[in-house]
Order: structure tokens, then C-alpha cells, then sequence
């Protein structure tokens, strides 16, 4: 409450006496029951642990801004104090009800991702606009006087009030080398009532509260607090509705600040408390609490750090602290109210210069030194000279384009493309034989596999298109896989129809793969495409459901177009057709032939479990098998297809181990089984069949390596 208390009086002080100096008794009240209301009502509602809530620069320099632009200024609406009181009144309320809202809502998290340079510029604009407050109070200056005025005549300047300011700042400055027992501001505030009465001795028609400047003055609060809160409701009551138009952006932008202020303390405090804070729920409990203070007729509020650190430091540890932290508010202002009037207004001037010391991020200025980091100095710089040169509300505007800009910035500065691979690079889980790998690598760039990731949106698009537009005038097939696509707007889809109407010109397509969806309808980017028009039946985009599936589809359109006979064949291949094979005898065939059996398998059957022991190795005559590799959990890796006239189950042929990997029918599938027992007794009387088949499985093993090796430096590269 030491803490809370004497800043909510000074940000009640500031903000009023924009209207006259006269408005600075009810400046120092409206602090008073804005830091009563919001400290016994936020701890209640947002229950958050040891945080205590209290009026706050940013609510000030906000309203502060408002009040200018209502009285004075180019385009103001030039209302008098009666007519601007009862605004401040429903501004505050109509924050309150924002805040609430975004609790309702669950926004919490999303204001908490607004750029740390947008926060950082903002707050440091209100630092700055609070010194430029507070300088004409700490020099004394004549109303009408302006700063500029005022720092260049010093014959102006009262030496009482900037004696009163320097006794406070000082000691602010130097409280912790005192005494560590009391806040900073409560020693900085005693030093200024030290000081002014001090000065008394030497210039007794001080101790006068009437007509004296350097004093607070008498606090404007007459009646019970129940008759004061109905007149000020029955003043809101008599608003103009043209008024509620000026109070819209004031009042949005106060909600956000005021909950970018609560949940930057709460972040700052469960790193000290190691808990975790409900951020929805705080800002509902803000929201009431600020709603409550409007009510009372008190500043809005919001979390602060000051005295939350106090009171962590001193042991409060959970919500019942912040709530008796507000019954102390409540005792002081019943207690003390009438030894508040002497209060310095050259103290509290240094108080709040120290404050908005402490609060300009005098870091920004290291970012100067990199490169990466004089964009992200620029927009802090820029939202703090629209605050300062402006107001407030257009530096929250330029705030949020700025944060837009730095999200495209991001997004742009990231590729889109995260590999670009042609099919003689890689190739599908289908193995081939020779004829056609030799096919596909000569042939294979004419389809093109990309990974896309990240956010296809109107400032990433063009990428896609700059890096693909010569592969679109020269290839037939793009397969494009959307697995780390986060999100996709109109324009990329825009841009797959015209990709795509761009390779059908040539016989070519467009495929997308790995589509991510979900429950929420924003994440189902086929339906999205479906709606669009872009995928439709039997022609544009098609969707294959796997990236091998899309592999596979584009290499079997190559091989169809290379005259290849294609590998879903449905006659039954003869032991001579076998590219293993090519160059036996009818001799040698016909000695492999007694050690075959034949098999055929059901779509789905087995034809060997991971695990089994033999010796087998198995020749596909029609048909495809695929080879599944155990996953814990009971989950399967496809390792490969096996198509009509290849091989599979060569490893337990060679070394007669069990076997590695599960293989089952993808489709209606005919086998020759040769088993390694029988194969050994015709190789002891034939050497010659041994040497030809063992050199043919060399041979062919050594090409899948080769092709693995390209597939992988493909994959690897950086």
C-alpha cells in the first residue's frame, strides 16, 4: 500500500489537473479510490497470487491524451471540465467492459504476443510524455508557460518547487543504499514533506493551503461515498450520444494497454513465484475491478510491478494479500485524506520522473549496434515520436500497422520453400528395376517435389512463384507437400489454380499433399480448395493423400509417357522376364526353376512377419507387396513397394536371419518363392548357377545404395 497508494495519487494528479490546477484535489482523490476499488476487487476476481493491482501510468498518460484532445487542439470537440468528467467516467467503464470481454473471449495469450518493440515503444512514449508533464511541476511553472518557454526563461522557475522535486528524486534514487525496509516512493514522498516545510520556516505564507500552487489543496469529496457515486452516474446518464463517439478508441486503446500492463507483470511474477497465472481469468477480474473503480469515480488500473515486487518480497504469496493490500488503501484514505492536501506537487513531480525514468526502455539503443536490430529500434522509435508529436490513440494505431508490418517482414524474410527436389533426386517408396530407374533418372525433371512451410498468405505467394516459374515453363509435374503450411489464404489458392492451369497446357498437373486439417474448419485447406473451385472432380489440383503416393503417381505418368511398360501389368511374368535374371541360359533357368515354388497372396495377406525365421527370397510375377517396418505404440513405417518384376526378402536369402520387417499384398499378388535350402543343393552341382545369382543380388543391392546415397545427399543438403 506504501507503494500503490502515493503513485495512484500522483497518476490521479496528472491526469486532472489537465483540466486546471483546481482539478488537483479531485485528481488526488480519483487516485485514491481508483487504487481502494481496484485493489480490493482485482485480487478477488483474477485470484492471481500475490498481485496487486493499482492505478497506472499508462491509464493516465491515455486519459491524459483524452482530455487534450476533448478541450484544446486542432479538431478537438473543445468541451468544458463538466462535459469531459462524465466521458472520463464511461471511457474507464467502457475499458472495463473490453477487458472483461477479452477474458470471456480467451485472448488472453494473443495480447501477450503483441511485438515486445510495439510494447516497448508505446511505454516509453508514455514515460516520455509523463516527463514532459512533469517537468513544468517540477520547475513550477506559471500556467499558460509552455516547457520549451519555460526551460528557456529561468527567471520563471520556482526554486521552492524545484528544491521540493531534486529532495525527492535524489532520495528515490538512493533509497535502497538507506534503508531497504520501506518502498523507494514512500522515502522519496517524506523527503519532499521534509522539504517543503523546511522551506515553511523561511516562508510562512506557505503553510496556507488557500491560493498555494506548491500544495495539492483541499480534496474536493463532500457528502457519503454513496451520494457521490449516483451523481456521478446520474452525470453519465446525461451524455450526449454525439459524445460516445469521441470515447471509442481512448477506451479500446486503454483496455489494451492496461491488460498488456497486468499480464506483463503477471509474467514477470510467476518467474519469481514459479506458478503459472490464468490469464483469461485476470483479465476478467481486471475488468470488473476497473468497472468498480469507474463506479467509485477512480482511476482505472491495472497489475503493476512495483508494488507486486514488494509484496512477493515481503511474503504475500496469495490473492488475500492484494485484497488487504486494498483494505490498507481503504484505511489510509479515511484516515489520512485530510494530511493528503499538503502534499507537495514538486514531489510528486519527482516521483513520477523517476517512474517514467525507470520505465523508458533505454535498452532499445543497444539494438543500434546490429543490423538485424535497427528495424526493430525504428519501430520503437516511431511509435514513441507519434506519442509524443501526436497522441497516444494514433501511436496505438501506428502500433498495430507496425505489428503487422513486422509479422509480413517475418514471414517474408523466412522461405516458404523449404526443398526443392526433382524426381531423379529422390523417388517414391516403389522400387523399380533397372529400366526404369535408368528412365527416371534420365526423364525425372519433369516432376519437381517441394516442402512448403510456414504461412502461405499475399506477402509469401509471389515467393512461390519466383522460385517456380522457370520449372513451370519447362516440367510437367510439381507435387507440392503442405505439412508444415500453418495457414493458406485466397491468393494461395488463387495461385495453385493458376500454377496448375499453367502445366495442364502442357499435359502437365499440379498435385498437393500431406493436407493438414483439423476440427477447425480454418485448418482444412482441401475443403477450403474444394469450395474454391481450385480441386474439383475428375480435373484441376489432385490431392493425393501421402507424398509417396504423389511420387509415385508422377513417376508412373513419366514412364507411361517414356513408352515404359508400366509396372501394374496384370499378366504373370516368366522367370526370364525378371530384370534379376536377364542373361541365364535356359540352362541355368531352368535349374533356379526347380528350387521355385509359387505363391499368391489375398490384397492384404501376409507374405512374412517381422521376426520370422527363413531363408526365402521372393520374385513379384503380378501384383505389389509392401514392406511395413515396426513402430512402439503398435504404429508401422512404410519402407517400401515392392511392383511386378522385382524382389524383395533378399537379406534372410543371404544371411538366413530373421526377417527385418513385415510384407503383406497391396493388391492381387503372384510370388515365385525360392528357398535358400534348395537353391544350395543345386548350386553344389551346378557352381555356376550360385556364382550368376549371388553376382546378379550384388549387383542389384549395389544399385539400390546408389540410389540411396543420391537420395539422401539430396535430402541433406544445406
Amino acid at each position: 500500500m506504501l507503494v500503490a497508494l502515493p503513485s495512484s495519487i500522483a497518476f490521479g494528479v496528472v491526469t486532472y489537473t489537465v483540466l486546471g490546477p483546481q482539478y488537483a484535489g479531485m485528481g488526488a482523490m480519483t487516485g485514491m479510490l481508483g487504487a481502494a476499488a481496484v485493489g480490493l476487487t482485482a485480487p478477488f476476481f483474477g485470484r492471481t497470487g500475490g498481485l496487486i493491482s493499482a492505478p497506472c501510468a499508462p491509464a493516465s498518460a491515455v486519459l491524459s491524451a483524452f482530455i487534450i484532445g476533448l478541450i484544446s487542439g486542432p479538431g478537438g470537440a473543445n468541451l468544458s471540465p463538466d462535459d469531459v468528467l462524465p466521458l472520463l467516467v464511461i471511457t474507464a467503464a467502457l475499458a472495463a467492459g473490453f477487458q472483461f470481454i477479452y477474458g470471456v473471449l480467451a485472448v488472453g495469450r494473443l495480447i501477450k504476443f503483441i511485438p515486445y518493440p510495439v510494447v516497448s515503444g508505446y511505454l516509453s512514449g508514455v514515460a516520455v510524455l509523463i516527463a514532459i508533464g512533469q517537468l513544468p511541476k517540477l520547475l513550477g511553472l506559471p500556467k499558460g508557460i509552455t516547457l520549451m518557454q519555460g526551460l528557456t526563461s529561468p527567471g520563471l522557475w520556482r526554486w521552492e518547487a524545484l528544491a521540493i522535486g531534486a529532495v525527492t528524486i535524489v532520495l528515490m534514487a538512493t533509497a535502497d543504499r538507506i534503508t531497504k525496509r520501506l518502498p523507494a516512493a514512500i522515502i522519496g514522498l517524506l523527503g519532499g514533506l521534509s522539504a517543503y516545510f523546511s522551506i515553511v520556516f523561511f516562508l510562512p505564507g506557505l503553510l496556507s493551503l488557500d491560493g498555494n500552487p506548491l500544495v495539492i489543496g483541499r480534496i474536493n469529496a463532500s457528502g457519503p461515498f454513496i451520494e457521490n457515486a449516483a451523481m456521478r452516474l446520474t452525470s453519465v446518464l446525461a451524455i450526449k450520444m454525439d459524445s460516445l463517439r469521441l470515447i471509442l478508441v481512448p477506451a479500446l486503446t486503454l483496455s489494451v494497454l492496461l491488460s498488456i500492463d497486468t499480464l506483463k507483470t503477471c509474467v514477470g511474477l510467476d518467474a519469481i513465484t514459479r506458478s503459472r497465472h490464468n490469464s483469461n481469468r485476470e483479465l476478467m477480474g481486471q475488468g470488473v475491478a476497473n468497472m468498480a473503480s469507474a463506479i467509485a469515480g477512480g482511476m482505472p488500473g491495472a497489475g503493476t510491478m512495483g508494488p507486486t515486487l514488494v509484496n512477493v518480497g515481503s511474503g504475500g504469496k496469495t490473492f488475500l494479500s492484494g485484497v488487504i493490500e486494498g483494505v490498507f488503501v481503504v484505511l489510509a484514505v479515511l484516515l489520512l485524506g485530510g494530511l493528503i492536501a499538503w502534499v507537495p506537487i514538486g514531489a510528486l513531480a519527482g516521483l513520477l520522473l523517476v517512474i517514467a525514468w525507470r520505465m523508458f526502455d533505454r535498452g532499445m539503443f543497444r539494438l543500434l549496434r546490429y543490423p538485424a536490430g535497427r528495424l526493430d529500434f525504428s519501430i520503437s522509435a516511431g511509435v514513441i515520436v507519434v506519442a509524443v508529436t501526436v497522441d497516444l490513440i494514433a501511436a496505438s494505431v501506428v502500433g498495430v500497422a507496425l505489428a503487422i508490418i513486422l509479422f509480413i517482414r517475418d514471414q517474408i524474410r523466412n522461405t516458404v520453400i523449404r526443398r526443392k527436389l526433382y524426381l531423379n533426386q529422390m523417388s517414391s517408396k516403389t522400387r523399380r528395376i533397372a529400366l526404369e530407374r535408368d528412365t527416371l533418372n534420365r526423364d525425372g525433371e519433369q516432376g519437381i517435389f517441394c516442402e512448403l512451410q510456414g504461412n502461405l498468405f499475399f506477402g509469401t505467394t509471389d515467393q512461390i512463384f519466383s522460385q517456380l516459374e522457370p520449372d513451370l515453363k519447362k516440367r510437367r509435374f510439381i507435387l507440392l507437400d503442405m505439412r508444415r503450411v500453418h495457414s493458406m489464404d485466397y491468393t494461395a489458392a488463387h495461385l495453385f489454380g493458376q500454377m496448375h492451369a499453367q502445366l495442364a497446357e502442357r499435359g502437365g498437373q499440379l498435385l498437393l499433399s500431406g493436407m493438414p486439417s483439423s476440427l477447425m474448419d480454418e485448418r482444412d485447406f482441401e475443403k477450403y480448395l474444394v469450395d474454391l473451385g481450385v480441386v474439383r472432380q475428375g480435373k484441376g489440383v489432385i490431392i493425393c493423400e501421402t507424398i509417396d503416393a504423389g511420387l509415385e503417381w508422377m513417376e508412373e505418368r513419366i514412364l507411361e509417357a517414356a513408352g515404359v511398360k508400366k509396372t501394374g501389368g496384370v499378366e504373370r511374368l516368366n522367370l526370364k522376364d525378371f530384370h534379376l535374371l536377364r542373361e541365364f541360359d535356359e540352362t541355368t533357368l531352368k535349374d533356379l526353376a526347380a528350387c521355385m515354388t509359387e505363391v499368391s497372396l489375398a490384397p492384404g495377406e501376409k507374405v512374412v512377419s517381422q521376426g520370422d525365421k527363413g531363408d526365402e527370397i521372393f520374385l513379384v510375377r503380378r501384383g505389389s507387396v509392401r514392406i511395413m517396418l515396426r513402430l512402439e505404440g503398435g504404429k508401422r513405417h512404410h519402407l517400401a513397394t515392392v511392383s511386378r518384376g522385382d524382389f524383395f526378402g533378399e537379406l534372410s536369402f543371404l544371411d538366413r536371419k530373421v526377417r527385418s520387417a513385415d510384407v503383406e499384398a497391396k493388391a492381387l499378388t503372384d510370388l515365385y518363392v525360392i528357398t535358400r535350402s534348395r537353391f544350395n543343393e543345386k548350386a553344389r552341382a551346378n557352381a555356376e548357377l550360385g556364382v550368376k545369382v549371388f553376382a546378379r543380388l550384388a549387383s542389384a543391392i549395389a544399385e539400390r545404395l546408389r540410389q540411396t546415397d543420391v537420395e539422401l545427399q539430396a535430402l541433406e543438403e544445406r
